[in-house]
């Protein structure tokens, strides 16, 4: 065979793997100016009609479907700390027909305190966007006797293991807060966990516990009715629902920032041009004024930004608090 023949024939396959190449990215482009073509699931990891995820899943369910024409399907798939609705979501098909809706907790905390996790929140998952933020806020029964972050602090130090916090179980991150701010401060406080927020709240107020770091959706008609004494919120700013009160960093208390974050993520290989189009669309339904609103009255601080900021974000998240979990103990079968 001469060199010519042979260089004919690499220019040859050359050309056909550019040409489907450009097809690939054609049938990409197709899919993508087409999708959605029938209804997308949204795969919620958490039981319906009540908390935060359900609520502000289907604001966003009903934002999508109208904007893109099809029907956007909230599907609540409880149970395991949101393990299940996240290993259905991961198994999916990668076609652009399922969306996971989750948390913090289920991405970015599970995966230290399980030993076996049943999908991975980075290498089974396409990131779409970080949707927003609900704070956690340390509020106190107000028999504890205390007014301020510097006080609570210094009494919680001066009686370490006298005073309890509620939480909603193991790893929640009304837990996980408490024991960042143990970890930041070196103060000492016994960490009950109950079944639910509801029964948390309600020992609180009761004084059987002093104190817990709630999200302040929940901690708010509390606040608000005199029953409970918030002293800081765990965030870069404050909260549109309790605007009077200061968070920790103001109060010159750095590091100590905790908040519920929501996310929206694909199974691995999902079309980016799918991914794009859903990312592109959910911005814009973030930066609508009804939507907007309705989201912050439910107490989320919207937030959005591109695939790669949450993939970043996720990976800061999971460094984080696999550093808390390990410091607290915690773990789950």
């Amino acid at each position: 065979m001469t060199s010519t023949t042979k260089y004919s024939r690499l220019a040859s396959a050359l050309t056909s793997l550019a040409c489907a190449a450009s097809l690939a990215v054609a049938s990409q482009a197709a899919t993508a100016a087409e999708w959605p073509t029938k209804p997308v699931r949204i795969i919620v990891p958490a039981g319906g009609g009540g908390g935060t995820a359900d609520p502000i899943s289907r604001v966003l369910a009903e934002a999508l479907s109208k904007r893109l024409g099809q029907a956007f399907v909230v599907e609540n798939r409880g149970g395991a700390n949101g393990n299940i609705g996240a290993s259905a979501a991961a198994k999916s098909a990668p076609d652009g027909y399922t969306v996971l809706f989750s948390w913090a907790g289920t991405l970015a905390t599970n995966i230290s305190l399980y030993k076996q996790l049943p999908f991975h929140p980075k290498n089974d998952f396409d990131p779409v966007i970080l949707i927003g933020a609900v704070p956690n806020i340390l509020v106190v029964n107000k028999e504890l006797g205390v007014d301020s972050l510097a006080a609570f602090t210094a009494k919680m130090k001066k009686e370490p293991g006298k005073h309890n916090f509620g939480s909603t179980g193991n790893g929640s991150s009304m837990h996980l807060a408490g024991e960042l701010f143990k970890k930041r401060t070196g103060a000492y406080m016994v960490h009950i966990p109950y079944n639910s927020a509801g029964q948390a709240t309600t020992d609180l107020v009761s004084n059987q516990t002093q104190m817990m770091f709630h999200l302040v959706t929940g901690a708010a008609p509390f606040v608000k009715s005199g029953q409970l004494k918030a002293l800081a919120l765990l965030a870069g700013k404050r909260s549109s629902v309790l605007p009077d009160v200061p968070t920790m960093r103001e109060l010159g208390l750095d590091g100590v920032e905790s908040e519920t974050w929501f996310a929206m993520l694909m199974p691995k290989g999902t079309p980016p041009t799918i991914v794009a189009k859903l990312n592109a669309t959910m911005n814009e339904v973030l930066s609508d004024p009804p939507v907007r609103k309705r989201l912050m009255e439910m107490g989320l601080e919207p937030l959005g930004g591109t695939p790669a900021q949450l993939s970043t974000h996720l990976d800061s998240e999971i460094k984080k608090w696999a550093e808390v979990v390990k410091f607290s103990g915690a773990t789950i079968q």
